[in-house]
């Protein structure tokens, strides 16, 4: 099903077919690349509060676009399944719905069997840390997925630490990704991850990327002194890290325990160009197609 990913992904100067993402909100976007439609951890409730407890998480938004409005959708890539910030009820029943959901193996054990109990028709794949799939492979990831898909496209999970390392068996486990295909660019998922020592280990085993979507926002909760995504100074820090030839900021609005928004991350990016001309950091109006400049 996944094999062990052993040679590191070069990115392409020259991309094949655009990259584009729509961001929904919260971690939620859109991301159209080599010809697949991806989908990042599904958020669609409406304003919500998952609770009740002294960590409730408060959803303050709706999604900018519906998920019927995003068009076909070929995977879901879920970095976690049992944080509602990551996949809410409304996401999970889209991501089951779907052709394919790609996520950890914990997360895939409990929506495969949500799958065989009727609430859908997913095939669900978990994959650890440096394990990958080959998206080109029908016989992996279904037809409808492979037909998209050129030769070899590959997804490889690599690792998102939540938060201290002290607090990470509590938080659960947690995967980013890196996406790669001969003569298309390659794209890195943070996922929930706050270590910058972690990108860097990405980094130096898969090399540089040419995009690099980044889960920020500093989420905190009250049981825990220390940021539980990027902060925008170290969504810095890991772009820098990863030679990144622009940057995605997600996770950064919609929830109240992000506890910085996109102005810190503008704030932070302020004149850091990219090698492809324009600012390093993509401009992603909530609801808009936006086109990457590779």
């Amino acid at each position: 099903m996944s094999l062990p990913s052993d040679s590191p992904a070069s990115p392409s100067l020259h991309p094949a077919s655009p990259v584009a993402v729509t961001v929904v909100g919260g971690p939620t976007a859109l991301l159209e690349w080599a010809g697949l439609r991806l989908l990042l951890d599904p958020t669609f409730d409406p304003p919500t509060v998952y609770g009740p407890g002294p960590n409730d998480l408060t959803k303050t938004d709706p999604p900018a676009v519906a998920a019927a409005d995003l068009g076909r959708i070929d995977v879901a890539l879920v970095s976690h399944h049992h944080h509602e910030d990551n996949l809410d009820v409304a996401g999970r029943a889209v991501s089951l719905g779907l052709p394919l959901v790609i996520t950890t193996s914990e997360g895939a054990s409990e929506l495969a069997a949500r799958c065989e109990a009727g609430e859908g028709t997913a095939t669900v794949i978990g994959l650890d840390e440096d394990e990958s799939l080959a998206l080109d492979s029908a016989a992996l990831v279904g037809d409808a997925v492979a037909e998209h898909a050129p030769a070899g496209a590959r997804v490889i999970a690599v690792a998102a630490q939540h938060g201290p390392l002290e607090v990470a068996d509590e938080l659960g486990p947690v995967i980013g990704f890196v996406l790669t295909a001969p003569g298309e660019p390659t794209i890195y998922v943070s996922g929930d991850n706050s270590s910058v020592d972690v990108v860097r280990a990405i980094a130096a085993r898969h090399g540089a990327v040419d995009a690099a979507i980044l889960f920020a926002g500093a989420a905190r909760v009250p049981a825990i002194d220390a940021a539980l995504t990027l902060t925008a100074a170290d969504a810095r820090a890991a772009a820098l890290a990863l030679a990144a030839r622009r940057v995605v900021g997600l996770h950064v609005d919609q929830w109240t325990h992000f506890s910085e928004g996109r102005d810190a991350l503008e704030r932070e990016f302020a004149g850091l160009e990219s090698p492809a001309g324009g600012a390093l950091l993509a401009a992603t109006p909530l609801g808009e197609r936006t086109e990457l400049a590779l």
